[in-house]
């Protein structure tokens, strides 16, 4: 867990150095960096996105993860705990709820999050967490700069998320082999790519409900391969 722990405390540190920064940062900036991260998420899915070489089980899984996820409203849910920390806090400035939801499922949908907590669940090494640590501290100033104070609650989610697959990480030894991990690290990157599309403004894309879909390639990766389908 110290990988974890470690990430969480660089999403705090990094949304109050944001905080702190905020004025300081001319609006112009802002949007510039926003943009450049954007760009950079965007980059780091379509790298993702391009570790599978069976798409098909990419597509099944965020169809049937879509479906669940509408289902659910996850993002119906993510947004509506998002207002209640919101009034929780009583900020009236800056819309906590959509910095949340945005910036939780940055931090908590992507290889590094994924391969990063299954390494250390399994062999103990924090290394893969650590440097996401840095990039996650980094990007949350820029995010709590321009989105305001909900940046610092993502640091929950990336804790039950992280800390989860770590814990259970050496139950599923059998079933996290490479080629589930690839298709898994794949849909992931579809998910970052969303994202990246959302903080461009280019469209919104209900990224939170296609999330069941990182859990759908698990068992369904793991049936295709078992069963010489590859």
């Amino acid at each position: 867990m110290l990988g974890t722990i470690v990430n969480v405390l660089a999403i705090c540190a990094g949304a109050i150095a944001g905080l702190v920064l905020k004025k300081g940062i001319k609006p112009s900036v802002k949007k510039t960096v926003m943009q450049a991260i954007g760009l950079s998420v965007l980059l780091v899915g379509l790298q993702m996105s391009l570790q599978s070489n069976q798409i098909i089980l990419v597509i099944i899984s965020l169809a049937l993860g879509g479906i669940s996820g509408e289902l659910l409203k996850i993002e119906d849910n993510l947004h509506r705990l998002g207002l209640w920390l919101q009034n929780l806090v009583g900020k009236k400035s800056g819309d906590i709820a959509s910095a949340f939801v945005t910036t939780s499922l940055i931090y908590c949908v992507g290889a590094m999050a994924i391969v990063g907590a299954i390494e250390d669940g399994l062999t103990g090494n924090p290394n893969t967490l650590f440097t996401k640590a840095i990039l996650d501290g980094v990007s949350a100033i820029f995010f709590a700069s321009t989105m305001g104070i909900g940046v610092i609650f993502s640091c929950i989610p990336v804790l039950i998320y992280q800390g989860t697959i770590t814990l259970t990480a050496s139950f599923l030894k059998d079933i996290l082999n490479p080629f589930v991990i690839n298709q898994l690290t794949a849909t992931g990157g579809l998910l970052i790519v969303g994202i990246a599309i959302n903080i461009l403004e280019l469209k919104k894309i209900n990224t939170g409900n296609l999330l069941p879909a990182i859990i759908i390639i698990v068992p369904l990766s793991y049936i295709v391969k078992n069963l010489n389908l590859v």
